[in-house]
C-alpha cells in the first residue's frame, strides 16, 4: 500500500523519537511505501529537494515561513502553501497512486489539497486531530468572532469544516478530545471519529547515575526534582508557572527544571534574570537526548494548559514522561482529560492551572516512593495505550 503523509509541522528527524515519525516508521516496518510531504520554511534558506530516510521517501518543499513569525506573513505562508505543495507532488511523486492519505493539524487549510488529491486517487483520508483550531486561539483571544479578527475566525472555521468533511475517519487524541468534536461539530458522522492518541516506538531507558547526572545539569541531588519541557507559549500558562516559582522559593520543598522555547518564554527569562531563584533553573533548548536525559535525573513531569481553555487539550509531552517512568502533575482548564486519567490509573495528579498553591502542595507531599509507583505505572500504560503498534492497527483496521 502507498502512504502519503502531509503536515504542516514537519516529521522532524526520522533517526530519533517523533509521534508522526514513529507512526511512519511503523508503517514501514510493516512493509507499506511511506510518502512524506513536508514543508521548509524559506529563512532555512533551503530549495526543494526529495530524500529517502529509515525507507521513507520525504519530500521537502520550500514555503514561506509558517511558524515563529507574524501573523500576517503566517497566514500568507499557509494561503500559498496548497499550491506549493500540489505543485510538488505532481514534480516528484508523478505517476504514483496513493492508497492512505495520512495528515495532523494544526493547520486546517490543507483540505482543499486533501480533498483533491481523495479524489484523484480514490484514497481513504485519515485526520489525526491534534489541534481544533480555531477554536482553540479563539479561547486565549488571539482570535474573536467580531472585527478584522472575527473576518479571519470565520475563514479558518470554514477551512476547518472543509477538513472534516474530507476525512473518511478522524482520530482524535483523547475521549473527551473526541466527545467534543461530536458535540460540537454534530453534524459529523460520529462513527467516522475515533480515539487515535499520540503515540510513539517505545525505547528502554538506560540505567544511569542520577546523582552524576544532576551534577552535570546543575541541579541538587537532595531534592525532588519537577521538570518541564516542550513548547513554552500561550497555550502553557506561563503565568501560572511564574507564580508556582515564586511561591516555591519562599517555601523551597521541591525544585523545578523548565527546558523550551516559544513566544513566552521571554517572560520566564525576566524573572530569573531579575529575581535569581534558588529552588529552579531555566535551560535553553534541550535536544531530545539532552531532555530525556534531564527526564532520567527527574521524580515527576509537569502538564501545563491555560485555564480558559474550552477544548480538551491532551499535551503530547505526557509520553516523554511516561516512557521515562516518571508520572506528571497536570496543570490545566476544567475540559482537559490529561490529569483526570492519569489520576483514574494512578500515574499522576489534577490541578487547575490557576491554583499555585495547591500545584504546590501536591508537589510537596508526593513522596519518593509514590513518585517512583506512579511512574511505573505510567510506563505499563504507555506500553499498553500509547505506542506507534496500536496507532498503526487502530488506522489499519479500517483499511481492511
Amino acid at each position: 500500500m502507498n502512504v502519503l503523509f502531509m503536515s504542516v509541522a514537519g516529521i522532524g528527524n526520522l533517526d530519533g523519537q517523533s509521534i508522526y515519525g514513529d507512526l511512519l516508521k511503523t508503517f514501514r516496518l510493516h512493509q507499506h511505501q511511506v510518502y512524506v510531504v513536508n514543508p521548509v520554511e524559506r529563512r532555512s534558506g533551503k530549495n526543494t529537494e526529495s530524500l529517502i530516510s529509515h525507507g521513507v521517501r520525504i519530500l521537502d518543499v520550500r514555503t514561506g515561513n509558517l511558524q515563529k513569525c507574524g501573523l500576517v506573513e503566517k497566514g500568507i505562508s499557509q494561503l500559498r502553501l496548497e499550491r506549493q505543495f500540489l505543485s510538488a507532488i505532481k514534480k516528484h511523486f508523478a505517476g504514483i497512486h496513493f492508497d492512505l492519505i495520512l495528515y495532523p493539524t494544526p493547520p486546517t487549510t490543507l483540505g482543499g489539497l486533501i480533498g483533491k488529491l481523495k479524489a484523484k486517487h480514490d484514497a481513504m483520508t485519515y485526520l489525526l486531530l491534534k489541534d481544533i483550531f480555531p477554536q482553540n486561539s479563539l479561547d486565549l483571544g488571539m482570535l474573536s468572532k467580531d472585527g478584522v479578527k472575527g473576518l479571519i475566525y470565520r475563514y479558518f472555521k470554514r477551512t476547518e469544516r472543509k477538513t472534516y468533511e474530507v476525512s473518511d475517519f478522524i482520530g482524535c487524541m483523547s475521549e473527551a478530545n473526541r466527545r467534543y468534536l461530536v458535540k460540537y461539530e454534530s453534524w459529523l458522522d460520529p462513527d467516522k471519529v475515533e480515539v487515535n492518541p499520540n503515540s510513539l516506538i517505545p525505547r528502554d531507558m538506560p540505567d544511569v547515575d542520577r546523582v552524576a547526572l544532576r551534577a552535570r545539569f546543575g541541579i541538587p541531588t537532595d531534592t525532588r526534582l519537577f521538570t518541564y519541557g516542550g513548547n513554552l507559549g500561550k497555550p502553557q500558562a506561563i503565568d501560572f508557572l511564574i507564580r508556582v516559582l515564586k511561591l516555591n522559593e519562599v517555601r523551597g520543598n521541591v525544585y523545578f527544571a523548565i527546558a523550551g522555547d516559544g513566544t513566552e518564554r521571554h517572560y520566564l527569562e525576566d524573572y530569573f534574570d531579575k529575581e535569581k531563584p534558588k529552588s529552579a533553573k531555566l535551560f535553553p533548548y534541550l535536544s531530545r537526548e539532552e531532555f530525556d536525559s534531564l527526564l532520567q535525573a527527574s521524580d515527576c513531569g509537569i502538564i501545563l494548559l491555560d485555564h480558559r481553555f474550552t477544548i480538551p487539550n491532551f499535551p503530547s509531552r505526557s509520553l516523554s514522561y511516561l516512557q521515562a517512568e516518571i508520572p506528571y502533575i497536570a496543570a490545566t482548564d476544567e475540559v482537559s482529560d490529561i490529569g483526570t486519567l492519569a489520576e483514574a490509573e494512578g500515574f499522576g495528579v489534577k490541578v487547575d492551572s490557576v491554583d499555585e498553591a495547591k500545584f504546590l502542595k501536591a508537589c510537596e507531599t508526593l513522596s519518593f516512593r509514590e513518585l517512583r509507583q506512579m511512574g511505573e505505572k505510567g510506563r505499563r500504560y504507555f506500553e499498553e495505550n500509547y505506542t506507534a503498534e496500536r496507532s498503526y492497527e487502530k488506522i489499519m483496521e479500517h483499511v481492511k
